[in-house]
């Protein structure tokens, strides 16, 4: 199962993690990233890859354990 991490201070808002796996990612007041789901299931894994490689400013980084 893939654990999420994101750096706060490289994201650039652009909203595209939350779009795409609202179940998983949120924006703050600043619309900087918000992990709502640390360990999400396994099955949305090909779909955090594809944010993960998507992410403008590379914010997100998926850690398999």
């Amino acid at each position: 199962m893939p654990r999420v991490i994101v750096d706060e201070n490289r994201c650039c808002g652009a909203g595209l993690c939350a779009q795409e796996l609202p179940d998983v990612f949120d924006q703050g007041e600043d619309a900087v990233v918000v992990v709502l789901e640390e360990n999400p299931p396994a099955e949305l894994a090909e779909r955090l890859e594809a944010v993960t490689f998507a992410c403008p400013s590379g914010a997100i980084r998926l850690v398999r354990e």
